[in-house]
């Protein structure tokens, strides 16, 4: 029987690199998929892993249609086998519904890989959707970690190093300090962070701590 699948986990968990791996499996086996992703950090229509690995995949937008796309390619002859769905945070919920329609129907097995939740510690529509829907829910055993070296559990933004929980849902980034935009000279360089929910709590980056520790200053207990 086919299955919805999603795995989950924060930035740096190695998502990307698990759905290449699971793509690189399955047609290995003879099996034919399809690979979607969506504001992957590398551009437009590719899926990227920090290790390296890259792959071109069909974009997904907001009026994307699974179940249409997948019909027609299947009336047209087309095989598949199995959708290898990246950053599916990104995707709508009525996206969902259709990635699940495709599997109960079609018998269709659908990987999905995503963030549950974003900067603000909400979940994305799209996450809460598949953790709704989906046969499994498998939390990745890779964990990233925090400064602090505890398993980091939430995802930070940061604005010319400062620490954030209002603005835009969808902004591409990467972790370690790289800049998740060009931005002009006028506007804050944004770029992201994984955080225990301690130091996250308390928006206490990694750079905020090395500049607490060489200072005077408390480390704020409030």
């Amino acid at each position: 029987m086919a299955e919805l699948t999603f795995r989950t986990g924060t930035m740096d968990a190695g998502k990307s690199t698990l759905a290449l791996q699971t793509n690189h499996n399955h047609a290995a086996r003879g099996r034919a998929g399809r690979l979607f992703t969506s504001h992957d950090r590398a551009g437009v229509a590719q899926v990227s892993s920090r290790l390296g690995l890259t792959a071109t995949a069909l974009e997904v937008a907001p009026d994307f249609d699974f179940w249409r796309y997948t019909v027609d390619a299947l009336t047209q002859g087309g095989r598949i086998d199995y959708l290898i769905c990246d950053e599916a945070q990104f995707y709508t919920p009525a996206q969902v519904d259709q990635l699940a329609k495709i599997v109960d129907e079609l018998q269709i097995d659908v990987f999905c890989f995503g963030i549950l939740t974003d900067f603000r510690t909400r979940l994305f529509p799209g996450s809460a959707r598949l953790v709704e829907l989906a046969d499994r829910t498998e939390v990745l055993q890779v964990e990233a970690l925090c400064w602090c070296g505890k398993r980091a559990t939430h995802n930070a933004r940061t604005e010319d190093g400062v620490m954030v929980t209002e603005g835009e849902v969808i902004v591409v980034g990467d972790v370690e300090g790289e800049p998740a935009v060009a931005t002009p000279a006028d506007e804050p360089e944004v770029a992201y962070e994984v955080l225990c929910r301690q130091h996250h709590r308390r928006g206490l980056t990694a750079a905020r701590a090395r500049a607490v520790s060489l200072s005077a200053e408390p480390l704020p207990f409030d």
